[in-house]
């Protein structure tokens, strides 16, 4: 059977519908939907260079790939490809012609670092080991049974702290924007990132399909954003995905985004959501700590490969 990569086709509704089912399957701990895959790909910064590749074989889209560089970066020349290939479907070269493609369009892309996620298993470690990248960092992918497990209590806010949703920012969410900006740079990773372009922000992650603004909860102090739980949902599955939670530096130490976390949590189980998924660096303690007092379970663990070209 041949195998073949190309480029995914966002105006053909198969294409999406395959990568989605593709890393359904071999990543069924993230949320993933044929109207993510396009938004994904038709909304990303123009600097992000950004492209998803599809392996095909004889008509079947059997591997996928999210390639780009990390545009929000102080740092240039780092580039990320992030391989999956149905697991009924490896070892049959998909995986190899898609990194191989990748690595190719990243380097005219002016890549010098490479990174790559890969599930902490011997096959996949020694497929990125094959290549040429070595492992760095590691982070968990963690599941809470919102349907049959027990949830912390509702907590009521301390004196001067209110509980809003991101729907009451929909006619402006710049102060969001500036608080997620705040968080994300003071997460732990290999690569680190500076939010700048509010519009590009509203565009990818404002605007994304998957955010569910009544469910995104923010503590507000005094009239301003201190924490934030940001809350994904793909509806029809029932499954709710944590796709951020952080706070303020000003602010920390004070329970907040717990606060945040465990109000949408309680509201996603009252909406019908019998899932929750999350992620963290290994080596964030607090964050794995709090995870651990919500009911959250450790369900895998990917280990991040990086390769320097040239």
């Amino acid at each position: 059977m041949t195998v073949i990569v190309r480029e995914l086709r966002p105006e053909v509704r198969a294409d999406a519908e395959g990568f989605a089912e593709v890393r359904r399957r071999a990543l069924p701990f993230m949320l993933t939907t044929p109207d993510s895959v396009r938004h994904d790909l038709t909304h990303s910064h123009p600097d992000a260079r950004h492209r998803q590749l599809v392996a095909e074989e004889d008509g079947e889209i059997v591997g996928t790939a999210q390639v780009g560089l990390a545009h929000d970066s102080p740092e240039p020349g780092q580039g990320y490809l992030n391989v999956y290939v149905h697991p009924e479907r490896t070892r049959r070269g998909a995986g190899s012609l898609l990194v191989r493609t990748a690595e190719e369009y990243l380097a005219a892309q002016g890549a010098a670092r490479l990174f790559v996620w890969v599930l902490d298993q011997p096959a996949n470690r020694a497929f990125a080991e094959r290549h040429g990248y070595r492992p760095s960092r590691s982070a968990h992918f963690l599941r809470l049974d919102l349907a049959n497990g027990t949830l912390p209590p509702l907590q009521s806010p301390p004196p001067g702290v209110e509980l809003r949703t991101a729907a009451d920012y929909a006619d402006d969410p710049r102060p969001l924007f500036e608080l997620d900006a705040e968080a994300t740079a003071d997460e732990p990773g290999d690569i680190a990132a500076e939010f700048t372009d509010f519009e590009a922000w509203v565009a990818e992650t404002w605007r994304h399909p998957l955010l569910d603004l009544e469910l995104t909860t923010v503590a507000v102090v005094d009239g301003r954003p201190a924490a934030f739980s940001a809350a994904h949902t793909d509806r029809a599955l029932h499954r709710y995905g944590s796709a951020m939670t952080g706070t303020a530096r000003a602010f920390r130490g004070r329970g907040l985004a717990k606060l945040a976390k465990n109000a949408s949590l309680h509201r996603a189980r009252a909406a019908g959501y019998t899932e929750a998924f999350t992620g963290n660096d290994t080596g964030n303690g607090p964050m794995l700590a709090i995870n651990t007092w919500f009911g959250y379970e450790i369900c895998a663990t990917e280990v991040r490969h990086v390769r320097e070209l040239g």
